[in-house]
């Protein structure tokens, strides 16, 4: 294996993952700003005002986009199988 084969393999790993990653983690932190806003609006300071929201709200968005997770995982997946039959050949 090459160093330029190593560093496709890396890249293609963290920016997948970076992509699978950005839907739950920015709908997350939507969640959470309006939250907080609300929190300095009303002063309430209640944790699980803050933790409750977020946790359901991540879980409906995992679920949604499961479908589209397992395909890009899937496709990076098959695409590392083939580039290591290429490098054994």
């Amino acid at each position: 294996m090459t160093e330029d084969l190593i560093i496709e393999v890396l890249k293609d790993a963290f920016w997948t993952t970076f992509l699978i990653l950005l839907p739950v983690l920015g709908v997350s932190l939507i969640v959470g700003i309006f939250i907080s806003i609300f929190q300095a609006a009303t002063s309430i300071q209640e944790m699980t005002l803050t933790f409750v929201p977020k946790l359901i709200v991540t879980a409906v968005v995992i679920i949604f986009m499961l479908p589209w997770m397992i395909d890009k995982m899937v496709a990076i997946t098959l695409k590392m199988f083939t580039m290591f039959q290429q490098v054994m050949r």
